[in-house]
């Protein structure tokens, strides 16, 4: 099994990773602070398990469970929390198992017992679902059929998650396609996104929003401006050889700075 833990408190997470280590064959591929970080993190690579704090930044663990709900592939969701009033709307969300803080490792060391059957039981239940048992598992021909189709699977899947990135708005999550994003803004320590659905504030620096974008379609512009490539309708030129992008639908005009000029220029073929 492979598992994510997500909580703030790193002694709370060290702790954790060692009593899965000392009591489970878990591996525990990466721990993570920041609810936002989970979900680009869930966007590149697939786990069996989280174990998920409730009381974490961006995004808390109840919301970020909601939304983990929805996937096609769903993790189990095992709560690590101080909290006992949460855990009526945990098991709502069908959650695994919720474990109370300070750990108890006798209650640990049951519980990853608890989840590692269930994995096991869960596993051979979909291997039989998919008619993948003894003579069938062997037969090569249905076998590298099944492994072209899922690597397809995989490839449009990578495609379409490089098209799509998590805004995030008055605590819900609008998953939106970066092609509707026209620009984005520093403020602050905070990133503003203008698309064509709206305004949105993202508590990330604008370098860490501009990594989670495609490359090749958002250029950074400014030192605090990045802009969407295909949704500039007008390039006027500006003071000291820069230029001012006016956008499709929007009023509003980005700058490019003069040290962006040249790879602009090479950019945009002017």
């Amino acid at each position: 099994m492979r598992a994510l833990i997500v909580e703030d408190e790193i002694p709370a997470s060290e702790e954790l990773n060692y009593l899965i280590q000392e009591h489970s064959q878990i591996e525990v591929v990466d721990c993570l602070e920041d609810g936002l970080d989970v979900l680009k993190f869930l966007q590149e690579q697939e786990v069996d398990v989280i174990f998920l704090d409730i009381n974490i930044p961006s995004l808390d663990g109840m919301m970020l469970a909601h939304h983990i709900g929805k996937f096609a592939s769903k993790p189990y969701i095992v709560f690590t929390t101080a909290y006992k009033e949460h855990a009526a709307e945990a098991f709502e969300l069908e959650a695994f198992d919720y474990i109370l803080k300070p750990y108890d490792e006798k209650r640990i060391a049951a519980m990853l017992n608890k989840l590692e059957t269930a994995f096991r039981r869960d596993h051979e239940q979909e291997e039989r679902e998919r008619g993948i048992d003894d003579g069938q598992a062997h037969n090569t021909t249905q076998a590298n059929d099944e492994w072209s189709a899922l690597n397809m699977q995989v490839r449009e899947s990578n495609a379409q998650n490089e098209r799509r990135i998590n805004l995030l708005r008055n605590d819900n999550i609008i998953v939106t396609d970066t092609a509707d994003i026209y620009y984005a803004e520093a403020q602050e320590k905070v990133t503003k996104v203008y698309t064509k659905n709206g305004e949105f504030t993202m508590p990330v620096s604008i370098s860490d929003f501009h990594g989670r974008l495609p490359q090749e379609a958002f250029f950074r512009c400014h030192r605090s401006y990045v802009v969407n490539l295909s949704q500039i309708r007008e390039i006027v030129p500006w003071f000291n050889n820069t230029y001012l992008l006016r956008l499709r639908d929007l009023e509003a005009e980005v700058p490019v700075s003069r040290g962006k000029v040249k790879e602009f220029r090479q950019l945009m073929r002017i």
